[in-house]
């Protein structure tokens, strides 16, 4: 595999602007045409660190895959946490650009390609004006956010270690280019997954009354939890229950020994968790005891909602609107959005903030995340890179806007 290498040709501000934007382009595309999927990003850490390493900037492992860079180490203010995750997704990709993945059925379909670049141009912008940081700037690329709870394990490697604030983003195909969110409180919800297995007694589907049919157990219990929603969670509390699958193989004259249900559960307000786990508990077993059914649940928590600290989240929409103008802030989209993130282990651990920032200019990145069609629009990576700089106190490029790049 060919070297991704994140280089810079020249030296001087309004050059180096310049050229970090065309680098960010081109090592994003590299990373999209190369996926790995969580905990397997080995060439994608391999480009970061040998990136890192062009532009003289120290770094360590963190978590197997994953990297921390430091700038500024001993300069005197709050020290500030910039992360990027790295991972990608197992779909096979659809698109037909130029950078298409060449791993079959793996492909960047989250922007997470984009997410990397737009920090490591910004660790090229702030490696430019180092002496100039008001305080330390760790880049934390982190693998695994994709369900394999990388953040969690970068913080038990001591990524967090020494750390005051820390801020990310994602870009997000529902929101027009050039408009964000970044509220105070959840932007994003927390989720989790269940399983249900249904064990019955199978038989010859003439003789229904010599059976435990546990595919019309199936079918109730599917019915019964949407009454958790419904009418068991207060209607100002977002939240989620889906069941995404039913399995109960047989012939067509045969009714079988058991079924499995399984779906996602999505919540706004962690209090919530533990009611609605419990509900799903309930409400399954009661249902199969219903038609001679017995149930076993199996309930796994992934990741809390992303909540945002209100001063750290203040100080994101300020650098944001610095940017993208006064009218930046996209009402429409009701937030928190019911996608996880795992940067919500972050925020249990330090103030800090998450933004989404719209991708979608009119120019096929409507099309949302996880699709095979998806493609992050490159023309996020400069105003993320401002973003993050005013973030960490650098200086910046002359003022522009996101319709100007």
């Amino acid at each position: 595999m060919e070297d991704i290498i994140f280089r810079l040709e020249n030296e001087a501000n309004s050059d180096v602007w310049t050229s970090l934007i065309g680098a960010s382009v081109a090592f994003r595309r590299d990373l999209h045409r190369k996926p790995e999927l969580p905990w397997q990003e080995e060439n994608t850490a391999a480009a970061i660190r040998a990136s890192l390493d062009a532009l003289n900037i120290p770094w360590r492992p963190c978590a197997g895959t994953g990297t921390l860079a430091t700038l500024a180490k001993h300069a005197p203010g709050r020290h500030v946490g910039l992360r990027a995750d790295i991972d990608a997704l197992p779909i096979h990709e659809a698109g037909g650009h130029a950078w298409v993945s060449i791993h079959e059925g793996c492909m960047h379909a989250c922007g997470h390609d984009g997410h990397s670049a737009a920090l490591m141009s910004t660790a090229a912008w702030l490696k430019a004006h180092e002496s100039e940081l008001p305080g330390p700037v760790t880049l934390l690329f982190q693998p695994a956010e994709e369900g394999g709870h990388g953040a969690k394990k970068m913080i038990e490697d001591g990524a967090l270690d020494g750390l005051d604030v820390i801020f990310g983003w994602h870009n997000w195909p529902a929101i027009p280019f050039g408009k964000a969110v970044c509220p105070d409180g959840a932007v994003m919800a927390g989720n989790g997954t269940f399983r249900i297995h249904l064990q019955g007694s199978g038989g010859h589907a003439s003789q229904p009354e010599n059976t435990r049919d546990p595919v019309l157990a199936a079918a109730a219990v599917t019915m019964a939890l949407q009454q958790i929603i419904a009418r068991r969670v207060t209607p100002q509390n977002a939240a989620v229950v889906s069941v995404t699958s039913i399995e109960a193989p047989s012939g067509e004259t045969v009714i079988p020994d058991s079924a499995r249900l399984a779906g996602s559960i999505r919540i706004a307000d962690p209090s919530d968790r533990a009611r609605i786990d419990g509900m799903i508990q309930e409400i399954a077993t009661a249902q199969a005891a219903a038609y001679g059914v017995q149930a076993t649940v199996e309930i796994f928590p992934r990741y809390d909602a992303t909540i945002n600290h209100a001063s750290q989240a203040g100080e994101m929409r300020a650098a944001i609107a610095a940017d993208l103008g006064h009218d930046w802030q996209f009402g429409e989209l009701p937030v928190p959005i019911m996608a996880s993130e795992d940067f919500s282990y972050y925020l249990k651990e330090l103030p800090g903030a998450f933004a989404l920032i719209g991708a979608d200019d009119g120019n096929g990145h409507d099309v949302p995340c996880h699709s095979p069609r998806y493609d992050f629009n490159d023309r996020l990576l400069p105003i993320v890179t401002r973003i993050y700089a005013r973030l960490a106190g650098a200086p910046l490029p002359m003022q522009s806007t996101a319709q100007m790049d």
